[in-house]
């Protein structure tokens, strides 16, 4: 049988999960019709690029211009509304729920579970909060994890070029619109100059087997010049071609944005926030980000608080384990992605000296630990309807916690004070 049904019916899979996605992500999208914490830079930024001519100074220069585009876009299709300041970050949302959908299907070769990881994804609650708000981060989510599920289409490839070609335009992208969008692309690099190297000094493992994540046989056409166009000439690119629209073509005010976003992203002299935490303590969910706390009644609060599900990310972390495991002593190629990108997306932060942080930095990496929970209840000798009973128990999670996760559901203070587990979390 030829591979064009699997492709049509994974294209059709794919966009029923971006349009579930993205309607279930409008659903009380303008509530509140105010600014919701960060909303506050982003949404003046944009507003400002739909000027006629740039005032000054100019606002957020911190960040790149490519995620406030998309929103100032929005703006001027939908209006200057909550709906046409969020509307865009539904389209990413849905689009990292397909991209994990996507990473599954190159992981596992089989339909049910990359449709399990895309559901534990949307379940995660991280994802359903950081795309309901005009921030930056589900921009960068949205083309990062995109990247990723060509690039581990294109792992396993004699002929890798087109997908790596790909992962680095997205991933260009992802970093127009946050600089920790040049997590993943790092990861790439080191993945690609590891098998390289290796490769040069001609390793072989004793007891090779096709599922290991090192083939000396591994992309025999790809050469260094490919990928310094895959992984460096392309991102930049697509990255550069976001500032064109602020700055036209000048070399100078380009390069000075680029000192001004790096002058930012590596300074220590941040005072404290309320909500700030350290990456340690992000997979344990020890501090949460309140994006808003209103009280509406005299028992009834309306509240959005970025944590995420415990119910999938503290079983995520011996699933991680397990993955390690399974990459250092069977050296499975699945596991040797999941951890890479795992990892890499979280334990980044631990370089940098920027002391002010926030739990929502972990999005990519919380995202990414989906594909963890299936590949540890796929594994051999576990049953099958196990992996669809944790969705079920993930399912659950969301639903106990939509009331503190979307504004428009409400809660009482009573429901409030029993999902706050600990006192860091309020």
């Amino acid at each position: 049988m030829s591979a064009v049904p699997r492709v049509s019916r994974s294209a059709v899979i794919a966009v029923a999960i971006f349009l579930i996605t993205h309607l279930a992500l409008l659903i009380g999208l303008t509530t509140p019709e105010k600014f919701v914490f960060d909303e506050v830079h982003y949404v003046p930024a944009a507003r400002q690029m739909l000027a006629p001519a740039m005032s000054q100074p100019m606002l957020n220069p911190m960040h790149p211009p490519l995620a406030k585009e998309l929103i100032a876009t929005s703006i001027a299709a939908f209006g200057d509304n909550a709906f046409g300041w969020r509307y865009p970050a539904t389209l990413f949302g849905a689009l990292a729920i397909v991209a994990i959908y996507l990473c599954g299907l190159a992981l596992f070769s089989a339909q049910a579970p990359a449709i399990a990881a895309a559901m534990i994804a949307a379940f995660n609650q991280m994802a359903y909060v950081q795309a309901r708000i005009a921030m930056l981060d589900i921009f960068a989510l949205g083309f990062g994890l995109l990247a990723m599920a060509a690039f581990m289409h294109g792992f396993r490839k004699e002929r890798p070029h087109a997908r790596f070609a790909l992962a680095g335009a997205l991933f260009g992208l992802a970093a127009a619109c946050k600089w920790s969008g040049l997590f993943p692309l790092g990861v790439c690099i080191v993945i690609v100059a590891a098998i390289r190297l290796m490769q040069g000094w001609r390793t072989l493992f004793a007891d090779a087997k096709p599922d290991d994540w090192y083939r000396p046989d591994l992309w025999p056409g790809f050469r260094l010049h490919h990928a310094v166009v895959c992984f460096a000439v392309l991102p930049a690119a697509t990255y550069l071609a976001a500032f064109v629209p602020l700055y036209g073509l000048s070399l100078s005010d380009l390069i000075e944005a680029q000192r001004r976003i790096f002058a930012d992203n590596t300074t220590t002299a941040i005072a404290g926030h309320t909500y700030m935490s350290s990456w340690p303590s992000w997979p344990l969910l020890a501090r949460p980000v309140w994006f808003l706390f209103d009280k509406t009644a005299q028992d009834s609060i309306s509240a959005i608080v970025f944590l995420g599900n415990p119910l999938v990310l503290w079983p995520a972390l011996p699933a991680l384990a397990i993955v390690l495991r399974d990459f250092i002593v069977a050296r499975r190629w699945d596991a040797f992605l999941i951890a890479a990108f795992y990892f890499g997306s979280w334990l980044a932060w631990a370089l940098l000296p920027r002391t002010l942080g926030f739990i929502y930095y972990y999005l990519p990496a919380a995202t990414v630990a989906s594909l963890a929970l299936v590949y540890v209840l796929r594994r051999e000798g576990v049953p099958r309807w196990l992996l669809w009973a944790y969705v079920g128990v993930a399912a659950i999670g969301f639903a106990v916690m939509l009331p503190i996760s979307a504004a428009f559901v409400g809660t009482s203070m009573q429901t409030f004070n029993r999902l706050m587990l600990f006192q860091s979390w309020i």
